[in-house]
């Protein structure tokens, strides 16, 4: 029996009324206001999407008005640039959320999101061996 609580799901006062096996205080959808998909736009975040506070986001007083959740994210990307995923490991947060939080920073021009390259893209093998091949001849 948790000495918190009176065998009979009765808290005690003074006691605490939540313990780590309760979960999170604050479901998911209550922190996203019951929205699965980020901000009006639909952006999709990949989970290797870099995540950087923009230079000239808005100021403190604007900041301020944001909920707890959206703080948390923008103090973990001004201490360096993140991934999607480490963002939502670092604040403890689904991912799902974490996308949705960021689709409202992204949306109120707070942070910036690198997206990363597609390997279509990429140079091709070869052209690279060939590089490292003349680096090393010099």
């Amino acid at each position: 029996m948790n000495e918190d609580s009176t065998g009979d799901g009765r808290a005690v006062p003074g006691g605490r009324w939540y313990d780590a096996d309760a979960g999170p205080l604050v479901r998911p959808y209550a922190m996203t206001g019951g929205r699965t998909k980020p901000g009006p736009s639909n952006v999709r975040f990949d989970l290797i999407a870099l995540v950087v506070v923009d230079d000239h986001a808005p100021g403190a007083a604007e900041e301020s008005l944001l909920g707890p959740e959206h703080r948390s994210l923008l103090t973990l990307c001004r201490a360096e640039t993140q991934s999607v995923a480490e963002l939502a490991a670092d604040a403890d947060l689904p991912v799902g959320v974490v996308r949705v939080l960021l689709g409202d920073l992204l949306e109120a021009g707070f942070v910036k999101v690198s997206r990363p390259v597609p390997p279509a893209q990429l140079p091709d093998e070869r052209i690279l061996r060939e590089v490292i091949d003349g680096l090393r001849a010099l």
